[in-house]
């Protein structure tokens, strides 16, 4: 596989972490960089599994997975949140912890890296090795939710206006579109 198409590859499926590392950035109170690491590896490292496993699986898993993946992301990117909208509203602890919960990044770190194994299973099926395109997709991966993260703080800083106000409701927003994204997709393709 050529290097150009590789990393296309990779940006592209970066996308959907990007959004949801720069929501997160937008949410710290202050940058704290453990945090922006921690959603930069968490999103890497699952867009370079997911294409290990979708090789590693084959087709008979990928044709179950194909049919069911976009209802899979958007159930877990709309309880996610809808959970952070509901914070956001209705809890005053939200502000006191990290808005980087484990388990929550690991749920938006399955559903935005859905769509890297179908990536992996098309590589399978080109005949090509597996293991550099998928280190090259999370380190991408990693870079872009990495700088997703500081650059979503400093547009924080820019919107002096709305500093009063809790942003979270914005991540839970942002997570719900990008959710009904993948499922409207999919459901087009359907047709």
């Amino acid at each position: 596989m050529e290097w150009w198409t590789l990393i296309g590859i990779a940006l592209g499926l970066s996308l959907d972490a990007l959004t949801v590392s720069l929501a997160n950035g937008f949410l710290m109170q202050t940058m704290q960089w453990k945090h922006a690491f921690r959603i930069a590896f968490a999103f890497g490292f699952f867009q370079a599994l997911m294409p290990l496993v979708g090789w590693l699986a084959g087709f008979q898993l990928a044709s179950l997975l194909q049919q069911w993946e976009h209802w899979i992301a958007f159930g877990l990117l709309g309880y996610v949140g809808g959970k952070m909208i509901w914070e956001s509203f209705f809890s005053e602890e939200c502000e006191k912890k990290s808005c980087v919960e484990l388990p929550v990044l690991f749920m938006m770190s399955i559903a935005t890296s859905l769509d890297a194994l179908a990536v992996g299973v098309t590589i399978g099926v080109l005949g090509e090795a597996i293991v550099l395109p998928a280190l090259i997709i999370g380190l991408i991966t990693f870079l872009v939710c990495f700088l997703g993260v500081y650059v979503g703080h400093r547009l924080q800083s820019f919107s002096l206006a709305f500093q009063e106000k809790r942003f979270e409701w914005v991540g839970g927003v942002v997570l719900i579109g990008i959710g009904l994204k993948i499922l409207l997709e999919h459901l087009v393709k359907g047709i």
